[in-house]
């Protein structure tokens, strides 16, 4: 079976908004005002970690159950401080290989078969493929890392990040030390599904991310939906709040809720009444068989009240 390569993503960012850390991070208050620019609504606590993380250069640890916003989190830091984000999402058994560099090795047999009787370097540039770690270390503008689910590596791929995260550099056997170009923004994302090395939380700003109220939530949906009205907002948010209070095996995410109150705009636009129209648009809202029948003798009655 081939491995699995790891994923990773780069984005120009093209907000206006861009310049160095110190002048946009200037403090908590302005940092949640250009996230909010960006469309991410962060409470104080969560502006503050990010304020931190970034005077201080150090990474920031996001921790929180699936759905919070962890990784739009980053995608909102990367583009308030108009810079490219490089994701690596982390899975079960992934390696150094994928994660920080490996040799191209027919290209260096090729090579040593041209060469002939001349000398060669086969640990030149043009045999190392950077994977994403060392991408954004020789990048010559900062970059903005995401190491996304953490929690879903082991411990000795953590172990391989510790020199990263403390000096932001890599030691290759056959190279010697790189150090970076320029100071990344390095953002860690965990869902805790285990326990992360004590080592690896000691180089980070750390924080726990929940859900957001019932207000928040509305405002959120509001900012990232389309053409979906306040009440609806208002009603959305509070009927899944209601919902993640239940004992679900994959409670649904602030993405979900968006996503619900514009499937029922959609429906309800298209004749459906709205009791109705949230109850047909269930599907986008909860993404599990067994949650489903859980759900579905109560969500008349929990849409009932949350539209009332």
């Amino acid at each position: 079976m081939p491995k699995r390569s790891a994923r990773t993503t780069s984005a120009r960012t093209t907000s206006a908004r861009t310049g160095s850390a110190e002048t946009v991070a200037t403090s908590p208050e302005a940092v949640a005002s250009r996230l909010a620019a960006s469309r991410y609504l962060a409470d104080e606590s969560l502006a503050t970690a990010i304020f931190l993380a970034i005077r201080l250069g150090k990474p920031l640890l996001l921790e929180g159950a699936p759905g919070v916003g962890k990784t739009e989190a980053a995608k909102a830091i990367a583009d308030l401080l108009g810079r490219d984000l490089v994701r690596l999402q982390c899975y079960e058994g992934i390696d150094a290989a994928h994660a920080l560099y490996e040799w191209n090795y027919q290209r260096q047999l090729l090579a040593i078969r041209h060469a002939g009787e001349h000398e060669i370097d086969i640990y030149d540039d043009r045999f190392l493929i950077a994977r994403p770690l060392l991408q954004v270390l020789k990048a010559p503008e900062k970059r903005v890392l995401l190491v996304d689910e953490i929690d879903r590596s082991d411990h000795e791929f953590e172990a391989l990040l510790l020199e990263f995260l403390s000096d932001f550099q890599i030691s290759i056997p056959e190279r010697g030390t790189i150090r970076a170009t320029a100071q990344p923004i390095v953002i860690l994302t965990s869902n805790r599904t285990r326990e992360l090395a004590e080592a690896l939380r000691r180089r980070c700003v750390y924080h726990w991310i929940t859900y957001p109220d019932a207000e928040r939530e509305a405002a959120i949906i509001m900012l990232r939906a389309g053409d979906v009205a306040q009440a609806t907002a208002r009603a959305v948010a509070s009927a899944v709040r209601d919902i993640r209070a239940r004992p679900l095996a994959k409670p649904p995410g602030i993405a979900e809720a968006v996503e619900w109150a514009n499937a029922a705009t959609i429906l309800e636009k298209g004749g459906s009444p709205w009791p109705e129209a949230f109850r047909r648009a269930i599907g986008v809202l909860i993404k599990d068989e067994e949650d489903l029948s859980y759900i579905a003798p109560e969500l008349g009655r929990i849409v009932e009240e949350a539209l009332a």
